[in-house]
């Protein structure tokens, strides 16, 4: 039987690679966006290539979206097997000046939303006899560069979520994972300099593909041991101390 993954943020960037490679390796793929456009396009790239993915346009920071997201998904797939919650804002903010409002809508979109999908995702899983949750956090939640407290502390908290859910779904076979990115380019890789790849142990910066492969690991139906953990995808670059001359 094929598994069902659902996506979040999968119209864009990491999300869209991980729907290209999920679909590309068989599974039902529910891309959830809030670009519907985007969305409706990745759908047919999948459908042109004769694969199983279906756009549901989600505002994540909305949870009467996130629930319906679920409910369509049962209703089309009869399951979900797997959940990644890739969605998120990423925009930076002075502590000086950021409004409540700018606040929350990162706090909601980034945190809240995981949440609560994987609340919703887990109702499924469980009457199943288990699944897959992996969210999506970034290095930003061990290290910082001015301006980015908003998004900061919801990829810390994810971190944090990240285990505190996989404690509590434990009892219902739900491994609950996080993986933590570093620099993963996403536009123009050729135009990346050689000291932008000289940042990373690894020799180079990272591609979507990298963070493709660690959730494959994360969410492979044998993983009944891994979880609750956080897995920094970066090349080394939070380890490699960087001297400036």
């Amino acid at each position: 039987m094929k598994r069902t993954v659902i996506v979040t943020g999968g119209a864009n960037g990491i999300g869209k690679e991980l729907v290209l490679q999920y679909s590309a390796k068989g599974y039902n793929v529910v891309i959830a966006d809030i670009e519907e456009q985007a969305g409706l396009d990745i759908e047919q790239t999948c459908k042109n290539q004769e694969l199983e993915a279906t756009f549901i346009r989600t505002d994540v920071s909305n949870v009467a979206d996130i629930e319906n997201l679920i409910e369509q998904a049962v209703a089309k797939y009869n399951t979900v097997d797997i959940l990644i919650n890739n969605a998120g804002l990423s925009k930076w903010f002075s502590p000086y000046d950021i409004s409540v409002e700018e606040w929350e809508k990162m706090i909601h979109t980034n945190l809240r939303s995981v949440m609560f999908a994987s609340r919703e995702a887990a109702k499924v899983m469980k009457m199943n006899k288990g699944g897959k949750i992996v969210n999506i956090a970034s290095t930003r939640a061990l290290m910082s560069e001015e301006n980015s407290e908003a998004y900061a502390a919801t990829k810390g908290a994810i971190v944090a979520l990240t285990h505190a859910l996989a404690t509590s779904f434990s009892s219902d076979n739900i491994q609950v994972n996080a993986i933590s990115p570093g620099w993963i380019e996403t536009g123009d890789y050729k135009a990346l300099r050689e000291k932008d790849h000289a940042q990373h142990l690894s020799n180079r910066v990272g591609k979507p593909s990298d963070i493709a492969k660690a959730c494959f690991y994360l969410t492979s139906e044998d993983n009944d041991f891994v979880t609750g953990t956080n897995l920094v995808v970066d090349g080394g670059m939070t380890k490699k101390m960087i001297y400036e001359e």
